[in-house]
């Protein structure tokens, strides 16, 4: 037994699982790569503040989950919880608010939040989230929505589901949140959801408890008491994923956990992950850059679940990426032959071929069940004897040919296979 472990809710990804990480997370990277967005790289913590007054007090990510401690300079810093708000944060520190607009851009990593842990909710989750800041073009509402549609079909996904609504504006959500007031207080509600909907009355369609959903069965919903521009705003984002044939839901219900969205808001749903169906979302946030002390900017943004995405592959029986360590396997005879392939290996890599060997002088045979087992393609097979001769085995680990090749053709010979071009074997 281990004298560690990892700490409750942080899960570990070793292979062959982390590379079907790797490959879920850079898939999603792909999309928004295509579709514009630039890379930022992100603090791990940062001022508590922006995150209290970026993501909501009345949230449960704010009041309940996150990672907060004073620093050796008695500054109060938090591991971030989400992406956005420390986005804007670098947008309006670093002026990118000021040059072309819509500023694109795209992140992944490690954020925390301190929940119960269980099947697909972590204290560490891996996220791969856009921002797209400056403009209140439902056409960029459908582009953020389809990035993500189009990472999860390249994946092999076809059992998720996408949810949308619209939260209205400043225009319109004012007078919705007194109706909506109105009808809670007219509830028998416990002190802590009471609080909750005075702090913000919407946070309380989110309570996933059944007698709660029960009582607000009735309770009057956003997407009816638009104004007239979010209602436009929504009907053209409609149209638009219609024509781009984009599937969704309607779901005048839907509440994301951050208290910084307007008008079009969504989500994507698995049904193979049970409790915890949902993969990520995310929708605009028209308010958050002002809020946060800069311009009166709208923007759009989405944070997928590396870890949720990944467990709905494996809901669907995918099986997602290379899990093969290399390409090609070196096998030495003798010593000689160790510092011969270890050269031919460099020169691979170099070429841009995985390339590994067996080492510590390792019995043929148990070398080729180790080359079977890398996954590699080729095993290239030296002794003494093929050194002496200036040769080199070349064995197609699939189909079990086998050629004798002379050591300074073994690049162009290893690519032809790889390639699935027939190689001509040259008899030693």
């Amino acid at each position: 037994m281990a004298d560690f472990t990892a700490p409750k809710g942080v899960p570990d990804y070793v292979p062959p699982l982390s590379r079907a990480f790797g490959t879920v997370r850079d898939t999603l990277l792909r999309a928004a790569d295509r579709a514009g967005y630039s890379p930022i790289e992100l603090p791990l913590f940062e001022d508590t503040g922006l995150f209290t007054r970026g993501v909501g007090e009345s949230t449960d990510v704010v009041s309940k989950e996150m990672y907060t401690f004073a620093d050796r300079g008695g500054r109060s810093v938090t591991l971030r919880p989400e992406g956005t708000a420390g986005v804007m944060r670098a947008v309006i520190e670093h002026g990118l608010d000021r040059g072309p607009l819509p500023v694109k851009l795209v992140y992944s990593g490690a954020f925390f939040r301190y929940e119960r842990p269980q099947a697909g909710r972590y204290r560490q989750l891996q996220q791969v989230g856009i921002e797209a800041i400056g403009s209140d073009d439902p056409t960029l509402d459908a582009e953020v929505i389809a990035v993500a549609d189009e990472g999860f079909r390249e994946l092999g996904l076809s059992g998720f589901r996408l949810d949308l609504t619209s939260l209205g504006d400043t225009a319109c959500r004012p007078a919705y949140r007194e109706r909506l007031a109105a009808f809670l207080a007219g509830l028998e509600l416990d002190e802590a959801t009471t609080e909750r909907a005075r702090i913000n009355p919407l946070r309380v369609l989110d309570d996933k408890r059944p007698h709660m959903q029960d009582m607000l069965a009735d309770a009057p919903l956003m997407i009816d008491h638009l104004c007239p521009e979010c209602r436009a705003h929504f009907e053209r984002l409609r149209a638009i994923l219609d024509a781009q044939a984009v599937p969704y839901v309607l779901n005048p219900r839907m509440v994301r956990g951050l208290d910084y969205y307007t008008r079009t808001t969504f989500e994507f749903v698995h049904p193979g992950l049970g409790a915890q169906s949902g993969m990520g979302g995310g929708g605009r946030y028209d308010g958050l850059m002002a809020e946060l002390g800069g311009q009166s900017l709208s923007g759009i943004g989405f944070g997928i679940g590396v870890d949720r995405t990944l467990l709905a592959t494996q809901a669907e029986g995918l099986t997602v990426g290379d899990q093969s360590r290399c390409d090609v396997y070196g096998v030495p005879v003798g010593e000689a032959a160790a510092l011969a392939l270890s050269v031919i290996s460099h020169k691979l890599r170099r070429a841009g071929i995985r390339c590994d060997m067996a080492y510590g002088g390792r019995a043929l045979k148990t070398a080729m069940k180790a080359a079977a087992g890398s996954g590699a393609r080729i095993a290239l097979v030296l002794g003494d004897r093929e050194l002496a001769a200036g040769t080199v085995e070349v064995k197609n680990l699939a189909s079990g040919e086998q050629s004798t090749v002379p050591l300074a053709d073994v690049l162009p010979v290893v690519r032809a296979v790889l390639d699935a071009r027939p190689a001509v074997p040259v008899s030693g």
